[in-house]
């Protein structure tokens, strides 16, 4: 059964791991012949040794990227053609989404129960969703007078390098690549070096369903090397990022550096959850829980900042405690793990180093998460009694740990939850429907959730304010970081 670990670990024995690069429509090993390892956060053993890509090889991707556009092999098909390719891309997602959640699993330690029904199916919706718009868009005919005519229309902008995290790896490509392929652009994408996998396997299932060679490629390796090739390349047009906030300028400086290419950066987060006094608090205990514990806190939208009304702090705190202590961590190949382990031993013993900095700057820790220092498992951590200019408020942790800040009145709550760098998203309860619009109004933040935690949907743009970055996956608005306008004004005679 699905259900049995012994059903993934045997599933797990018949796989054939992939180890190398996907270039021009050819599996790849590095120029050099380098490799890295694949490390499985549940047990630390190393998996397979994986292509470690230079600057040549991706240049080899951007060349092939740079032809494929230029052939016109993708670019230039109609948009129906496009649309049938990537439904059928879709399809076979969803065909093989037992071997996708598990190779997630492996990667990254996500509970496989997860993988298979929130990101696999997830990825396969958003390509049927973009694959669905690709036919329904249009351009504008300007307002001119009788003797001309002018025309507005999107263009693809060409070369796309999609840079994408390790906490959702298939998902946020497929938020990169779908509004991006549909657009007619030709893809070089780089996974976490930490999570190639699904995106290698996309990659094949691309070519079966119809992709040209060329139009989407892969390359792996660690990112200092292979992401900031991209950044630097000249015939890269925009490079999409979702990573950390660091990163995310440095990207900004290479492309100054380079060829002013388009950098659309969506970054960290510190995002905060309102928790008003007239909510529903069983409702608010239950999604404040996920908002921070989901996928081990990796998540940069994750609710890690819970400011919670004095009058009603105490029995929040109770019931939250109370639910914090209740989730399942362990394997990620038991059903009933809510919670897996993080991304590797290293991030494990970083956040292990925050929840220390957080003790020392006074903040009471109430549920101690730490953990083994010899494992990638931090379990779940709450802190009480913390003051927002304190680290752990202040500092995106990416893990499974929560801060708990009081307030008294709305306008303190409003000030607090401003109070950072970040403005990625913003959660808030409330059964005064008056409170919900003033206090989602005064938020600086791109998503903010009301009576809901993290609410996300293909319909609507997701990105942040501030130093959270200013692109957006998602929605229609997505298209916009892809294409690029073109004004053709006809005198007529």
């Amino acid at each position: 059964m699905k259900q049995d670990p012994a059903y993934w670990n045997e599933l797990k024995n018949n796989l054939s791991l992939p180890c190398q690069a996907f270039i021009d429509g050819a599996l790849v090993g590095a120029s050099d012949g380098a490799t890295y390892d694949c490390i499985n956060p549940a047990d630390g053993q190393v998996m397979t040794s994986m292509a470690a890509c230079t600057s040549a090889d991706v240049d080899g991707a951007v060349l092939a990227a740079k032809r494929s556009f230029a052939a016109g092999v993708w670019s230039n098909l109609a948009p129906s053609e496009r649309k049938g390719i990537m439904k059928k891309l879709a399809a076979l997602i969803l065909q093989n989404t037992e071997e996708l959640a598990l190779l997630e699993s492996m990667n990254v330690g996500k509970p496989v129960q997860d993988a298979m029904a929130i990101d696999i199916p997830g990825s396969a919706a958003c390509f049927e969703w973009y694959a669905e718009a690709i036919d329904k868009l249009y351009g504008e005919v300007a307002p001119t007078d009788r003797h001309n005519v002018a025309t507005i229309t999107r263009e693809p902008v060409g070369v796309v390098a999609a840079v994408v995290p390790w906490n959702f790896p298939l998902d946020i490509a497929a938020w990169k690549l779908a509004p991006a392929l549909i657009s007619g652009n030709s893809v070089v994408l780089k996974p976490a070096e930490q999570s190639p996998f699904t995106a290698l396997r996309l990659a094949q299932l691309a070519q079966q369903a119809g992709v040209p060679d060329g139009v989407l490629n892969v390359v792996t390796g660690i990112g200092e090397v292979v992401g900031k090739a991209l950044g630097l390349h000249a015939d890269v047009d925009c490079l999409a990022f979702t990573g950390s906030t660091e990163v995310g300028k440095l990207f900004m400086g290479y492309s100054a550096q380079s060829n002013m290419k388009q950098v659309w950066p969506e970054t960290g987060g510190k995002s905060p959850n309102l928790i008003f006094a007239d909510c529903d608090l069983d409702a608010a205990v239950e999604s404040a829980a996920m908002g921070i514990f989901f996928n081990q806190g990796e998540v940069c939208s994750a609710n890690s900042r819970i400011l919670v009304e004095s009058s009603i702090k105490q029995e929040f705190v109770a019931k939250f405690l109370l639910k914090a202590q209740s989730m399942k961590v362990g394997d990620p190949l038991e059903a009933s793990t809510q919670i897996g382990p993080l991304i590797d031993q290293k991030h494990a013993n970083n956040v292990r180093q925050r929840i220390a900095r957080g003790v020392a700057e006074g903040a009471d820790l109430i549920l101690d998460g730490v953990g083994n220092q010899g494992d990638a498992y931090v379990y779940p951590t709450v802190f009480d009694n913390v003051t927002n200019h304190m680290s752990i408020a202040q500092e995106e942790v990416f893990g499974p740990v929560a801060a708990i800040i009081s307030f008294d009145d709305e306008a303190q709550a409003i000030a607090l939850a401003n109070d950072s760098v970040y403005g990625l998203a913003a959660s808030v309860w409330t059964l005064n429907i008056n409170r919900a619009h003033r206090v989602a109004q005064a938020l600086r933040a791109g998503t903010v959730s009301v009576n809901t935690m993290d609410a996300l949907d293909f319909s609507t743009p997701f990105g942040g304010y501030k130093q959270s970055g200013f692109g957006r996956d998602l929605s229609l608005h997505a298209l916009h970081k892809f294409t690029q306008l073109k004004t053709t004004w006809i005198k007529l005679n």
